[in-house]
């Protein structure tokens, strides 16, 4: 009886749990934060309080080296939308992609060109942004692998997209892990059509090219796409686009990974150069998105009901005759919602996606003269823009402009909240951003911004 009696006060507490649980996530859930972000990522819960800014120096500029800007966004601080902290590198490495830690104490962030990794501490004093570690032996640590682009949170890990080699400084690349400390782990090579490493080829290519990488824990999923090597990605955007075999140089692939193991499983054909990735929230949707820079579509990466993945081209992205060029994409929290960025034209669109087979636009706004990196916040609020691509890809003269911007979003339309001109500042090209807060380190360092504020 005692047995009887015990199991069923465990089976009530059990339900308060998951309902408690349930409380937290749904009736309350996270209020900010990217939607982009890896899902083992300690979230910001409210409004966040910072913009991390990893921009790319410009000589002649400022003091011409690549930095990591931090920005205020809280609205109630006396500088709201203005650059508080500038934490300089050395030098001009490509400044590109970062990612934070999954205890989001540090944020990494890559150089395709030095090939160096930059790790900030973003938890000792959020409000400052300040390099604590320069990772300097990825391409020999790693066995040739060339051009860290995402830095992507796992358990305790970090695992690093590669975008080229050091043999050929071909599209041919790896996903390289790190414990959390900096510590090398392993290289993963791509799979290839001569070493497809037990993967099946489902298509015409196994072209062994990397770019993202997105994870879904829940299904023991990781997907890569593809993009382009070093040849490529350093050479002048013009010259790249006259020369007939640079242009045969793009990825065509995207990769399904068992993410326990790190083993591939699937290569999917996506021709088109395959840019970002972006994930599903919802704990049924088993689905992921992409675009494809060179075709200008959108793609639906999907599980089907034998438990293989197929991907398919569900919607033009503008006109894609005219080669937009999508680059960055950003999917809200409710799944409802996907923005996509096209550089040439600087043009964000917003897709319905409550049919992931059939999005349609139901909005589009010009940004700038270009655009690339799209952050949406999780409340589907704010959406913030930066304008870099590459060094050598961004546009020239009048049309090269460079910064950071905030929209909020009500549904219907956006309206622009603040804008920061980081030529103005000295600053470089603002490439990519991440979001900050407070509230993910306790409350001093709120109070003494405050106090300082």
């Amino acid at each position: 009886m005692k047995n009887k009696h015990f199991r069923k006060q465990l089976s009530r507490q059990c339900k308060f749990i998951m309902l408690l649980l349930t409380s937290v996530f749904v009736i309350n859930p996270a209020s900010a934060d990217e939607t982009c972000m890896s899902p083992y990522m300690v979230k910001i819960v409210g409004q966040e309080d910072f913009i991390y800014v990893w921009t790319l120096g410009v000589k002649g500029l400022g003091d011409g080296q690549d930095k990591m800007v931090t920005v205020d966004a809280n609205p109630k601080s006396k500088h709201y939308g203005k650059v508080i902290h500038s934490e300089s590198v050395g030098g001009r490495n490509e400044a590109h992609h970062s990612g934070f830690t999954d205890d989001r104490k540090y944020l990494w962030a890559g150089g395709l060109d030095s090939n160096k990794i930059f790790i900030f501490d973003v938890h000792t004093n959020p409000a400052k942004a300040t390099l604590v570690k320069t990772i300097d032996d990825f391409v020999s640590k790693s066995g040739g692998v060339v051009g860290p682009h995402t830095t992507y949170a796992l358990p305790g890990r970090m695992l690093i997209t590669g975008l080229s080699n050091n043999k050929d400084h071909g599209g041919r690349t790896a996903l390289v892990e790190y414990t959390n400390q900096g510590k090398y782990i392993d290289t993963y090579w791509m799979p290839t059509d001569g070493d497809l490493q037990g993967a099946i080829k489902t298509g015409k290519y196994a072209d062994g090219y990397g770019y993202d990488v997105r994870a879904l824990p829940r299904r023991n999923v990781m997907l890569t796409s593809s993009f382009t090597g070093w040849s490529n990605f350093m050479k002048d955007f013009g010259e790249m686009l006259a020369d007939p075999e640079a242009m045969k140089r793009f990825g065509n692939t995207m990769v399904v990974w068992d993410l326990h193991t790190r083993k591939p499983k699937q290569v999917l054909d996506v021709p088109g150069a395959p840019l970002e990735i972006r994930c599903a929230w919802g704990a049924e949707h088993n689905y992921c998105f992409s675009t494809t820079a060179l075709t200008s579509q959108i793609v639906l990466l999907e599980e089907t009901e034998k438990g293989t993945w197929k991907a398919s081209n569900v919607a033009d992205i503008g006109n894609p005759s005219d080669i937009p060029l999508p680059v960055d994409i950003s999917i809200s929290s409710d799944d409802s919602m996907l923005w996509v960025n096209t550089f040439m034209d600087g043009k964000t669109r917003g897709f319905d996606i409550t049919d992931p087979h059939h999005p349609k636009q139901v909005y589009e706004k010009k940004i700038g003269t270009q655009v690339n990196m799209v952050s949406s916040s999780w409340d589907g609020k704010r959406l913030y823009y930066t304008s870099s691509l590459l060094a050598n890809w961004d546009k020239k003269g009048a049309d090269d402009e460079q910064y950071l911007k905030l929209y909020h979003w009500n549904g219907k339309k956006m309206t622009e909240q603040f804008n920061i001109d980081f030529y103005a500042e000295k600053l470089g090209r603002a490439h990519q951003m991440r979001f900050g807060a407070f509230s993910l380190y306790g409350k001093k360092w709120k109070q003494n911004y405050a106090e300082a504020d």
